[in-house]
């Protein structure tokens, strides 16, 4: 058999079966290494008050969302709603970390559209969202209350995730 003629059609074959493979696979679900291993550590400026900063250390001892906005991110909108409900019901506690944003715009957004969260890092220069593997807003992730990662979603969160994947992980300490 002439190898020149042959090469390209195995090319062809393993090419197909490639994208074969990724058929039926969820594009959202983006699988982080950090599940299941202790949340990267962070103490920086908060936004609501610059004299202030958010340590993650200080989250520890009850499960939280940690979930990462900004006010140039349309999807957060999207999402937003949903959070502040679970919010406001006590169902959750939240964490903001506004990702790659100026400060007036993040307050502007949440001044705007409600601010649902205990506390909110300001992260300028997206150094801890690096920290996190974060590839732009919006994303969640559910912390235990050990500061363990249980679970990452990309995206805008849903009240079907919320109802289906975060509230159960969060009423079993998040473990």
């Amino acid at each position: 058999m002439n190898w020149r003629l042959a090469l390209p059609l195995l090319l062809f074959v393993a090419l197909g079966v490639l994208l074969f493979s990724g058929l039926g696979k969820d594009p959202k679900l983006i699988p982080s290494p950090l599940v299941g291993k202790p949340a990267p550590a962070f103490a920086i400026e908060n936004l609501r008050d610059p004299d202030a900063r958010v340590d993650s250390a200080q989250l520890r001892g009850q499960p939280y969302l940690l979930n990462v906005f900004a006010s140039w991110c349309a999807a957060c909108r999207i999402e937003h709603p949903v959070l502040e409900a679970y919010a406001r019901q006590g169902k959750v506690r939240l964490i903001g970390l506004n990702y790659k944003d100026r400060r007036e715009d993040a307050i502007a957004w949440l001044q705007r559209f409600g601010d649902p969260y205990e506390a909110v890092a300001w992260d300028i220069d997206g150094r801890v969202g690096l920290d996190y593997g974060v590839y732009g807003a919006p994303e969640t992730f559910v912390v235990d209350a050990q500061g363990i990662i249980r679970y990452k979603h990309v995206g805008p969160v849903s009240p079907d995730v919320m109802e289906q994947t975060i509230l159960p992980l969060l009423a079993g300490g998040g473990s």
